[in-house]
């Protein structure tokens, strides 16, 4: 159950080798969660984040568990919660594609949003349906700005990321009253190995200011949180900039 400020005691990583989901686990490991379950492929990366994990002091398990293969999931979540209540889900994986080779490619296309939005359509669906059946619980899913507004430079991860907001926000809503709390959250641009050789993009973020941003919402219960949190006003404006001018915007 989670303690007196409303933070878990366990978790479930869905994209068990997440930068951003690793640093929240470290987050909540130095409050008070003690056990850690990372869902991801068998991987030495994988491996790392148990050694890492554990040397942190949390007793970590992991679980197979491949985004693009929806079919086994209800089997692969249901090994998790048959040994015990989960109370925080951290649905974490994700893949930004290639823009320029996915356009000319469109199965890489499909691939993204496969993984991006499919793949958390089902996982997501499942989780909550176990959080219902234990009748407490939080599923935080990690979004991106870049769903916000479609730009010319990665339309195709940003449209995933538009569904998954939209389907989280709709899980949430649909949810309510049943003691599962949804939280979505909205990174802007966060240094990881994913974004690695990229140009950076304005108020540019971190794995760590991400994890101490969803310690915060759930403490507050929050439903949606913005990384930082002036890309709300941000995203406010430009959501209602003329398309014409938004095209031609350095974004």
């Amino acid at each position: 159950m989670k303690d007196a400020f409303g933070l878990p005691q366990s978790l479930l990583v869905l994209g068990g080798t997440s930068e951003i989901a690793l640093a929240t686990a470290r987050r909540l490991i130095a409050r008070r969660t003690r056990t850690v379950w990372l869902a991801g492929r068998p991987s030495p990366a994988l491996d790392e984040a148990v050694q890492d994990l554990r040397a942190h002091g949390a007793d970590v398990r992991t679980v197979a568990f491949d985004a693009l293969d929806p079919d086994t999931h209800e089997e692969a979540l249901g090994k998790v919660f048959a040994e015990g209540d989960i109370d925080l889900v951290l649905l974490a994986f994700g893949v930004l594609g290639d823009q320029a080779h996915d356009e000319r490619d469109p199965s890489a296309a499909v691939r993204v949003a496969r993984t991006n939005y499919i793949g958390a359509v089902s996982a997501g669906l499942v989780a909550a349906r176990a959080l219902q059946t234990q009748g407490h619980g939080s599923l935080v899913v990690l979004s991106s700005v870049a769903g916000e507004r479609a730009r010319r430079a990665n339309f195709i991860y940003g449209s995933s990321k538009a569904g998954l907001d939209a389907f989280a926000q709709g899980l949430g809503d649909a949810l309510q009253g049943t003691g599962v709390h949804v939280m979505v959250v909205r990174p802007g641009f966060v240094r990881t190995r994913m974004t690695a050789g990229l140009p950076e993009a304005p108020l540019a973020t971190t794995p760590e200011a991400v994890a101490t941003a969803i310690e915060l919402g759930l403490r507050r219960r929050s439903e949606t949180v913005w990384v930082p949190g002036v890309l709300r006003v941000v995203m406010s404006a430009l959501r209602h900039v003329p398309r014409g001018l938004f095209r031609r915007l350095p974004v």
